[in-house]
C-alpha cells in the first residue's frame, strides 16, 4: 500500500519528556530504534511490550491531523515545506498535561481545556488538508466499523478522520486498551509515579510529519519544526 504521513505534536528528540516517555513505549520514533524500557515498581504482572504495542506503533505523539496518503500531484518535500513556513509564523503556548485514564486506555490529556490546542489542531486540519488523497473504499469500511454520527461520518469524508474540531481532545497514549478496571487503576499509578516530573505546565513548541512507508512499518519522525523557528 502507499506511504502515509500524519502531523503529530512530538516533543523534541533531546527533550526529557521524550525520552522517559519513548523509554516506557520502547522505541524512539526519530531514530526508530528499539530502546530499553525502564523497570517500573508495580508492573510485575504485565507484559509491558502487548501492553505499548498500539502506541509503540504510531511513537510518543498526539495527533493533530490524522494519518493520510499523499493526493496526485503533491510531494513529501512540499508537505515538509509548508508545515515548515506554518511554524516559523507561530510562537509557543503552555498546556498541562497529567497522565490520566481516557476510556479504557492511559495517556497524557489537557488537564484544562486549550484554545491555542483547539486552534492548532483545526490549523493543520485545514491548512494541510489538500495534501491528502481521498479515503480509499478500504479506508472508509474500516472507519465506518466504529460507531459514528451522521455529522462524523461527513467529516470522514471531508477531512479524512471523524474525530476533529469539536470532537477532538488532545492525548498522548501510553498504553492499549485496558478493559479490567483495577488492572488499568494500578497501571495508571504506577505511570503517574514513574512520570510525575513531566506532568503540569509545559511548552508547546514545535510539530512534527511522520512517516509511514507501508501500513505494516512503524511510523518515524520525518522532520519536526519549532515554533518561530
Amino acid at each position: 500500500m502507499t506511504a502515509r504521513y500524519a502531523i503529530y505534536y512530538v516533543p523534541a528528540a533531546e527533550d526529557a519528556f521524550y525520552r522517559a516517555a519513548s523509554a516506557w513505549l520502547g522505541r524512539d520514533a526519530y531514530t526508530d530504534a528499539p530502546l530499553v524500557r525502564p523497570i517500573i515498581a508495580g508492573m510485575e504482572s504485565f507484559d509491558l511490550d502487548s501492553l505499548t504495542a498500539d502506541p509503540r506503533h504510531y511513537g510518543w505523539h498526539a495527533t493533530l491531523k490524522a494519518p493520510f496518503e499523499l493526493a496526485s500531484g503533491h510531494s513529501a518535500e512540499a508537505l515538509l515545506a509548508e508545515v515548515e513556513a506554518y511554524c516559523r509564523n507561530r510562537s509557543p503556548f503552555s498546556a498541562t498535561l497529567e497522565v490520566a485514564a481516557l476510556g479504557d486506555f492511559l495517556a497524557f490529556t489537557l488537564v484544562t481545556s486549550s484554545p491555542e490546542m483547539r486552534l492548532l489542531h483545526e490549523d493543520c486540519v485545514r491548512r494541510f488538508d489538500h495534501f491528502r488523497a481521498p479515503l480509499s473504499d478500504f479506508d472508509l469500511a474500516r472507519r465506518r466499523r466504529s460507531s459514528m454520527s451522521a455529522e462524523q461520518d461527513a467529516r470522514l469524508i471531508a477531512f479524512g478522520y471523524p474525530w476533529i474540531f469539536e470532537d477532538f481532545r488532545f492525548h498522548m497514549t501510553l498504553t492499549g486498551r485496558i478493559l479490567d478496571e483495577a488492572r488499568r487503576s494500578q497501571v495508571l499509578e504506577a505511570l503517574k509515579r514513574r512520570l510525575a516530573a513531566h506532568e503540569g505546565p509545559r511548552s508547546i513548541d514545535g510539530i512534527a510529519v511522520f512517516f509511514q512507508p507501508d501500513r505494516v512499518s512503524d511510523f518515524v519522525v520525518m522532520g519536526r519544526y519549532a515554533f518561530g523557528g
